[in-house]
C-alpha cells in the first residue's frame, strides 16, 4: 500500500511510481533477491498510473522455506527510480511471523 495523505501529491506520486510493485523483492540470507508476483485477482494499474493497493506475493523455492524457519534472515525492498527502499534484515519479530506464514 502506497500511503500519501495529500490527494494532489498523491495523484502525482502514482503517475511517477508505474511499475513499483513488480520491482517490490524479498531475499533469504544466501539466497537470491525473489520479485513480487503483483495483482493476480485483477489488474491494479494502467499505462499511466499506478494503483495505492497492490496484492503481492513471493514465489519462495522449498529450500527458502526451509533457510527462514531454520532463522535465515530476511532482506526487503523496493528498487524503482521513483521509490528506492532496503531493510537489511526485518526485525526478528517480524521474521518469526513471517517464518509462521510459510507452508
Amino acid at each position: 500500500m502506497i500511503e500519501i495523505g495529500d490527494i494532489e501529491e498523491r495523484r502525482v506520486a502514482l503517475i511517477q511510481m508505474v511499475g513499483i510493485e513488480n520491482l517490490v523483492w524479498v531475499q533469504v540470507a544466501g539466497f537470491e533477491r525473489v520479485y513480487a508476483i503483483a495483482d493476480e485477482d485483477l489488474e491494479r494499474a494502467t499505462e499511466d498510473k499506478t494503483s495505492s493497493v497492490h496484492f503481492l506475493r513471493f514465489d519462495l523455492t522449498p529450500a527458502m522455506v526451509v533457510a527462514v524457519k531454520q532463522g535465515a534472515a530476511i532482506a526487503m525492498g523496493i528498487e524503482h527510480e521513483a521509490y528506492t527502499h532496503m531493510v537489511d534484515a526485518v526485525p526478528e519479530n517480524v521474521r518469526r511471523s513471517l517464518a509462521s506464514d510459510l507452508a
